[in-house]
């Protein structure tokens, strides 16, 4: 396995589970099952048992493996020169764990979902641009940008809502953009943080070839999974592209003067993706953008940047659902820390977050007292009320 030779070196020190003040747990998994097992240390020692022949590949072996959100958090904890392939180290044990054959159900139903149907919702390619339907939308055809949507985007209720208030915006700011619609593959993010290298591969490959055939050059992402695929995996397989997370696009179009948010009267907080955040860098665009509508009032979550708590579906779990969603997982968690602070919206800047977060709030009894709006979605309102 990659990273086996590093494996020893883990003192399990313990720093990688904490917030950044050691005040509080910040491993989505070990915060929720408290057992060591579910920590970063804990788990390169069992992956380092199980390359050993001293355990087998179980069942709650692959819970424990498959249970890492990969959000990142013990990277930015980690004391040692490795941090910086931790997350890495479990996606190369998945990867082992895939070539073995043995993997929990719902992650061999993804994979399968994805080399049939090309999506993890097991519809057909033709509804991929249902989305924009009632919207002016062009196929991409040599514009300035290709909005790449994906499939949360396409297919799933809350994140198509959130590719048509993002789409109204670029349409309102005047971007040259288009769409792929039914012929847009999966981005493959998901595919090989769960260990399956040679469908990542192949869907690489392919949305390379696809890019390059119809002159793509800068690319829009709705979702920060498809922008961390693109910017960081894809040049591995020459792809090498301009790639935008929107909000990056909004926040300049802000500062340009080319758009110009309304009055929003709301008390809002953010959270931020790990997959825009930790492993992409930009914090400050989506609050950028909240910051420049007039009457939205932003008042941080005690953890909040690099210190953010994942609300949980990152890694796949987002289709897989291993994590869980029950009162100790990291998406209720979360929603209790926006409600602490008095807001009113709990602000996402990923559709994966939006539901994921939507359904801790169904499930914490707080629908009334907290909404989760994309960021997208906020700045289209006051758009509208312009």
């Amino acid at each position: 396995m990659k990273y086996a030779e590093i494996l020893h070196r883990c003192f399990r020190c313990g720093y990688c589970k904490f917030t950044l003040d050691y005040e509080n747990f910040n491993c989505p998994p070990y915060r929720k099952y408290r057992f060591d097992t579910f920590a970063p240390g804990g788990r390169m020692w069992l992956i380092r048992a199980w390359l050993n022949g001293e355990i087998e590949n179980s069942e709650r072996f692959q819970e424990i493996l498959y249970s890492c959100a990969t959000c990142g958090n013990c990277v930015e904890h980690c004391a040692f020169t490795f941090r910086e392939n931790l997350v890495d180290i479990f996606i190369a044990a998945r990867e082992e764990m895939v070539n073995g054959g043995r993997i929990p159900p719902p992650v061999r139903d993804y994979f399968k979902a994805i080399s049939i149907h090309g999506n993890p919702y097991n519809l057909p390619a033709a509804q991929r641009s249902s989305w924009a339907a009632d919207l002016p939308v062009q196929p991409y055809d040599g514009q300035e940008y290709l909005f790449y949507v994906g499939c949360v985007g396409s297919y799933d209720e809350r994140g198509r809502k959130i590719a048509q208030a993002v789409s109204r915006n670029l349409i309102r700011a005047g971007v040259s953009f288009g769409i792929l619609g039914e012929r847009e593959p999966c981005d493959g993010n998901e595919v090989r943080v769960l260990g399956e290298s040679g469908l990542f591969e192949y869907l690489a490959e392919t949305n390379i070839a696809l890019f390059r055939q119809l002159g793509v050059r800068k690319i829009i992402t709705l979702d920060p999974h498809a922008f961390n695929a693109f910017r960081k995996e894809y040049p591995a397989f020459g792809g090498d592209f301009e790639v935008l997370h929107y909000s990056q696009v909004f926040s300049r179009l802000i500062e340009s003067g080319n758009l110009k948010p309304g009055n929003f009267a709301a008390r809002v907080t953010f959270h931020d993706a790990c997959y825009l955040g930790r492993h992409g860098g930009e914090y400050e665009a989506p609050r950028n953008i909240l910051r420049a509508i007039p009457g939205v009032e932003l008042v941080e979550m005690r953890q909040n940047r690099a210190n953010t708590l994942c609300c949980g579906g990152g890694g796949g779990n987002f289709f897989t659902d291993i994590l869980g969603g029950e009162g100790d997982s990291p998406s209720r968690i979360r929603v209790r820390q926006a409600l602490e602070t008095g807001a009113e919206i709990l602000v996402v800047s990923c559709p994966q977050c939006a539901k994921m977060l939507e359904d801790a709030i169904k499930a914490e009894g707080l629908d009334g007292r907290l909404t989760v709006a994309d960021a997208g979605e906020l700045l289209d309102a006051s758009l509208r009320a312009h």
